[in-house]
């Protein structure tokens, strides 16, 4: 019965295209409407902090409030996080490389070279550099650049990739969280990524540009990837070869054999980097908007399983495209609004989960994935009773969904849960198409698996070599991080209703289990249900 009843919320909630079979539209869509509202100009980008994302979290807790959820966030549907902002300002900086001969070649940030702009940074620099490989401290997987090397002082230099048989998700947690307690515990003051020419995702120009924008972390330091000020740059793959003149192994060398996934050999680099670095720096508060399904069950409700979003985007930048917004339509306006959705067909649905839902919508996960960073470690409701997350960042329905990537499938019970469900709907779960890109840290997700909450992130996967395949590479090419990422671009609607209809059934089912999640045995991040964020 309470399949019955579910597929009649999911169709009075626009779930599904009406009795008539007419396709939805952009005019007929509520889906649609979300995206409308939360892309538009108004809202200027939605940067975190900013007016315009003021505004849409006051849509989105709006919406759960006319939903009739209950609001979750401590401040009623709201969770209030503090950010330090800092924005480089290229015109006051300096960075240059000393050769042992003392001449001294500068060169540009922003063309040479961009910092993060979500570390600390450190005012002034002179230290050493010495290359590490591919940077990764993984001694349980057999890698460890770190081992046997002095860099107490100076600046480790990397090329980001990883030796075969380091999976995605490993490589992915050596980046996003080994790299800075390792290079601290050296006693190194930082490090330089140089990427290969293949293994850029988009333009160094599109690149560059984002460098210009505020970066953020959180104000509550045990909450920072990098707990101490350091320098923290990424190359040009066309200026880093200048890295490697007159070192043992070229970067060419190094670079077919990075794209070989071979393993890479360490050396000091006979150069001196110095670096004054100006920065204006900030305090700034953002709202996480946080609602919740109660469950039915007197003993599980105290469990709790989220449907996560982030609310935030790029904001505005020197015009690439049209008018100098960075809309996020589909990063992640998409989200948000299969989150408002989702929420409206479960709330209907007569027969409510037995454990409860939270939906969560939050900041800074364009600056790092802090929002929901902060709500894993402070969790509003049901703290250490999460139990699984599903996460909607930018799932691309951009043509007919027949096949999905699920990041983090392969290192829970989740895995095969998202497996039968997809079964049951024709559809196809695949392995992660581009492991290197390290999609399994890049959204929200992996907050809460660094809470030690098992979770998953999809995203439509195209046929390899056929037309989708092209729609999707050319997507990325054009519109990820950019402007054009827009209210004009094509959607399939009709694949967006099978999305939400394929979570909302997947959330039932984990929301209805006799048992939650469990992680695998074999799982290397099962080792964080002892030590979140440690």
């Amino acid at each position: 019965m309470k399949g019955l009843k579910l597929t009649a919320a999911l169709l009075a909630c626009g779930l599904c295209a009406c009795q008539s079979g007419a396709r939805p539209t952009k005019e007929t869509s509520q889906w649609w409407s979300h995206v409308s509202v939360l892309a538009s100009d108004r809202l200027q980008g939605r940067l975190t902090g900013s007016d315009g994302y003021a505004e849409a979290v006051k849509y989105v807790a709006g919406n759960f409030q006319a939903l009739g959820l209950d609001p979750a966030g401590g401040d009623g549907y709201l969770q209030s996080v503090s950010y330090e902002v800092q924005t480089i300002l290229p015109e006051g900086s300096s960075l240059e490389l000393i050769e042992p001969s003392g001449r001294r070649t500068p060169f540009a940030l922003g063309d040479d070279m961009v910092l993060a702009a979500n570390v600390q940074q450190l005012p002034e620099v002179t230290a050493k550099l010495e290359f590490i490989g591919y940077g990764l401290c993984l001694p349980e997987a057999g890698i460890d650049d770190f081992a046997g090397i002095d860099l107490k002082g100076k600046i480790a230099v990397y090329i980001a990739g990883a030796p075969a048989g380091i999976s995605g998700p490993l490589q992915a947690y050596a980046r996003a969280e080994a790299l800075g307690r390792a290079l601290e515990a050296a006693g190194a003051i930082g490090a330089i990524a140089v990427q290969t020419p293949r293994a850029l995702e988009v333009p160094w120009e599109r690149i560059k540009l984002a460098a210009l924008q505020p970066g953020m972390y959180l104000s509550e330091p045990e909450l920072r990837r990098f707990r101490q000020p350091a320098f923290v740059g990424f190359a040009n793959p066309n200026w880093g070869a200048r890295l490697f003149e007159g070192a043992i192994t070229g970067y060419q060398t190094l670079a077919l054999m990075a794209e070989a996934h071979q393993r890479l050999p360490h050396f000091p680099l006979d150069l001196t980097l110095s670096a004054r670095i100006a920065a204006d720096h900030a305090v700034i508060k953002a709202d996480n908007v946080i609602a919740e399904l109660p469950g039915s069950d007197p003993v599980l409700a105290g469990q709790a399983v989220v449907l996560s979003a982030h609310l935030d985007h790029l904001g505005t930048g020197q015009p690439d495209h049209g008018d100098g917004i960075f809309h996020g339509a589909m990063d992640n306006a998409s989200g948000v609004a299969s989150l408002l959705e989702i929420a409206r067909a479960l709330q209907a649905d007569g027969d409510r989960p037995k454990r409860s839902i939270l939906f969560v919508a939050v900041g800074g996960e364009e600056k790092g994935l802090l929002g929901s960073r902060y709500f894993a470690a402070h969790p509003t409701r049901h703290a250490g009773e999460l139990v699984a997350d599903i996460n909607m960042d930018m799932f691309l329905p951009l043509f007919p969904l027949r096949r999905m990537v699920a990041y983090g499938a392969e290192e829970s019970s989740l895995g095969r849960d998202a497996d039968s469900v997809a079964r049951a709907r024709a559809l196809a779960i695949v392995p992660d198409p581009a492991p290197d890109h390290l999609v399994f840290v890049r959204s929200d997700q992996y907050s809460f698996i660094r809470r030690g909450v098992p979770a998953l992130s999809f995203e439509f996967a195209a046929l390899p070599g056929s037309a989708d395949a092209e729609v999707q590479d050319n997507w990325f090419k054009e519109r990820y991080h950019a402007q054009s990422d827009d209210l004009q671009q094509p959607v399939d609607l009709a694949a967006v209703e099978d999305f939400d209809r394929y979570i909302a059934a997947l959330v039932g089912r984990i929301a209805n289990a006799g048992q939650p999640p469990r992680w695998n045995e074999n799982s290397f991040f099962r080792r964080f249900a002892a030590t979140p964020f440690k």
